[in-house]
């Protein structure tokens, strides 16, 4: 990987207009983070609608640095591929080599150090990062805070894939095939993929995101369902 030049944040949401402007906010201040550090670096952020009846598209609609991409896929896996696509088209002319796609979803909150420590691995050679999420406490007992703590590394080399906390290349994830459609589970594949296609990667455990506890799952058997069946 070599220096970015165009850095594309591509976030899933479907019915997502309490949880999403909190997400915003907080790319909002990554983004403004990125700009003090790294001047000539472009970044748009890509909220992909897909099947939105509530009011997700207004939460989006005049955010400055955002693009909407509606879209009815109603899998996680294809709303995702369609953003990084969005993302693709927007840094088209661009080197696929130096464009860098950062995935988080629309209940999580980044740390505003975020896309600036990720542009900083991909400097250093990565083509892939794999971050961290914290589930947030308040949406979780303290039992069911424990169990999460004591079942989670949260440090460099940790074992875990979350679509809320990744990073890669635009030309590693092309040749990798891309976000499969599936329903759940399309992080854990791409990143394998990733892995396997034999490029530098890192599993970082120093920009942990924030991602709700809530049990109402937006995909099954994903997050909220692992959270539902802690201590179980």
């Amino acid at each position: 990987m070599t220096v970015p030049v165009a850095l594309a944040v591509v976030v899933p949401a479907r019915d997502e207009e309490r949880l999403l402007p909190d997400c915003l906010d907080s790319l909002a201040r990554a983004s403004d983070e990125l700009s003090r550090t790294r001047p000539g670096l472009e970044c748009r952020v890509f909220v992909v609608l897909d099947s939105c009846v509530d009011g997700t598209a207004e939460v989006v609609a005049g955010r400055p640095g955002v693009t909407a991409v509606p879209v009815s896929s109603g899998q996680v896996g294809a709303a995702r591929a369609a953003g990084v696509d969005a993302a693709a088209a927007w840094a088209r002319g661009a080197d696929p080599d130096r464009v860098w796609i950062a995935s988080t979803d629309a209940d999580t909150v980044v740390p505003p150090h975020w896309l600036d420590a990720q542009v900083a691995l991909a400097d250093g050679g990565h083509a892939l990062v794999v971050g961290t999420v914290l589930p947030d406490p308040r949406d979780l007992s303290d039992e069911e805070h424990a169990l999460w703590r004591a079942r989670h590394s949260l440090g460099d080399g940790h074992e875990h894939v979350h679509g809320a906390n990744l990073g890669f290349s635009l030309a590693a994830y092309r040749a990798a095939g891309g976000f499969p459609h599936l329903p759940v589970h399309e992080d854990v594949e791409l990143v394998r993929a990733l892995r396997g296609s034999g490029v530098r990667w890192i599993a970082a455990g120093g920009l942990a995101a924030v991602t709700s506890g809530r049990r109402t799952a937006r995909a099954p058997h994903g997050f909220a369902a692992y959270l539902d069946n802690l201590g179980v």
